[in-house]
């Protein structure tokens, strides 16, 4: 006899697992846009992504938009445009009416203003999170708002009828990446605490984002991404093939790309005519799907190049203090401490250190920055003389010890001469995360028998069978040797006297668990 499928799927909201892998059909919670501000990007809430989806949010719930802070390349009302394609689509995508929105810095100006354009845009937004930016006499277009501030800024600051929260002792771009903004803003958003922070994930994740030309955001076209696997104790390319190679186009998009939690990656860009740009990262954690991989010609223009230094940048999306006493980032370039009072005063803000041998005298000089760079808002340059070779033929090493706390971290990378290749160290702007969730490899289950008795039971773990057992009234199955970290799928198939098979799925992503997902089949 055939077999019919009937009704089915009396499914509960599944809890959120953070992988987009999954289908979310109810979350309960609106999707989440983030607006930088002047001369940033979306990689700004790279980590505050990974802390939503840690908690709960599905990948494609949190986004942000990339734009021309400097508006040279296109104008506010093109801004205000584009974010409203983006709350357009998170509503299709999410199936709710509204989106909660964060801005920061210049992103609150651009926030208020387009919450106050129009009564329909502001009606879009459930809340509103306003990070260390405008003040206002009340809630923008009367949306429900929360001020954060940061503690090292001026005091007294203030959105009159808004929430207005104040994180002691964060400087201003510290102030959105942090984790203590996060929990405000989750908090503001679902009305209940953050369960975790960033909660690693092991084995095989995703990763994806943006090859942009900075700071107007665009994509580099006709350049080539390649994603290498690279030794962490050298920086050298692991076997002979990239993961990944991608034509980058004008929305500068790439991935997402499958690599290991944990393991060592290189990012080179190559352009026709332009020095290879190679881009190192600490080790993921788990899925980031926020990276902004950064060009900028002018820049690199700015510092020396030779073929006996190596030179490039360290980037942190919290800033580099080196005149607090007690309390300082002490960052080092190839065992040189290059953080001190004249390089990184807390004045300055320091999220980008460009280092290069001024000069190529052979020698460091830490008494003062290359004045080329000291116009620029959240950038300085150090002269820092690090050996180099063409070929390289040794290594370059960037060290940080945080003033957040945590251990020494660094990364290792061979050491390019700045005449043909240049280096952009990313290091993350968080020092911990939660402790790695390991499930019990044992789980049982307790069988469904709203059908009546069950008298036959298949049990798949990742689609492969594992258990078949018969029987006259099974009431429970347990599960054992059953993989303790990383993703897996539980499907269990019951057959019954009445004739109804019932399969019910189940995943798990870390220790992260959906409800079980119905359906029934009944046979004529």
């Amino acid at each position: 006899m055939g077999r019919l499928v009937v009704a089915a799927c009396a499914l509960a909201a599944l809890v959120l697992a953070p992988s987009a892998a999954v289908a979310q059909e109810r979350f309960d919670q609106n999707g989440v846009i983030f607006v930088h501000g002047f001369v940033g990007t979306g990689a700004q809430f790279e980590s505050q992504k990974m802390r939503f989806m840690s908690n709960g949010y599905p990948e494609g719930w949190v986004e942000a938009i990339d734009y021309d802070s400097t508006f040279g390349t296109e104008s506010r009302a093109d801004v205000y445009a584009r974010i409203d394609r983006m709350v357009a689509d998170l509503q299709q995508r999410t199936g709710r009416p509204k989106v909660d929105i964060l801005g920061h810095s210049l992103g609150t100006t651009v926030m208020h203003e387009y919450l106050t354009s129009s009564p329909q845009r502001a009606a879009n937004v459930g809340h509103y999170v306003n990070i260390d930016g405008r003040q206002a006499d009340a809630p923008p277009g009367g949306v429900p708002t929360l001020a954060i501030w940061a503690g090292r800024g001026a005091p007294g600051r203030q959105i009159a009828g808004a929430t207005n929260v104040t994180v002691p002792n964060q400087t201003h771009v510290q102030s959105a990446t942090s984790r203590e903004s996060f929990v405000e803003s989750y908090k503001f958003f679902t009305g209940k605490a953050p369960a975790h922070d960033i909660v690693p994930q092991s084995g095989a994740i995703t990763i994806e984002g943006r090859v942009l030309h900075f700071p107007v955001n665009r994509g580099v076209v006709g350049a080539t991404l390649e994603v290498w696997q690279v030794d962490g104790a050298t920086g050298q390319r692991s076997g002979s093939d990239p993961v990944v190679r991608v034509s980058i186009d004008e929305s500068g998009d790439w991935g997402p790309v499958e690599v290991v939690a944990g393991r060592h990656y290189e990012f080179a860009v190559i352009r026709p005519g332009a020095q290879t740009h190679h881009h190192y990262y600490e080790p993921f954690v788990r899925s980031d799907h926020l990276i902004r991989i950064l060009e900028s010609d002018a820049l690199s223009a700015l510092g020396d190049r030779g073929p006996g230094h190596v030179g490039g940048v360290v980037l942190r999306y919290k800033e580099l203090w080196g005149d607090q006493e007690g309390q300082n980032d002490v960052l080092a370039i190839d065992g040189t401490s290059v953080c001190v009072p004249a390089i990184c005063p807390i004045s300055k803000q320091v999220n980008a250190l460009f280092f290069f041998d001024r000069g190529s005298d052979g020698r460091t000089d830490l008494s003062s920055p290359d004045p080329r760079f000291s116009a620029l808002p959240f950038v300085v340059a150090a002269d820092v003389f690090a050996p180099a070779a063409i070929p390289p033929t040794g290594k370059a090493t960037v060290e940080l010890r945080s003033r957040g706390g945590g251990p020494a971290r660094a990364v290792n990378f061979p050491n390019f001469a700045s005449l043909t290749d240049t280096v952009t160290v990313q290091l993350a702007d968080f020092e911990r995360t939660d402790a790695p969730c390991r499930r019990s490899s044992t789980v049982r289950f307790r069988l469904n028998r709203t059908r009546g008795r069950v008298t036959r039971v298949e049990a798949f773990v990742n689609g492969r069978r594992i258990i078949r057992r018969s029987g006259r009234n099974i009431r429970s199955v347990t599960l054992s040797r059953l993989p303790t970290d990383g993703r897996m799928t539980v499907r269990i198939v019951t057959t019954h006297a009445s004739g109804t098979k019932l399969v019910s799925t189940r995943t798990w992503d870390g220790c992260t668990k959906s409800k079980p997902r119905i359906r029934s089949v009944r046979r004529r």
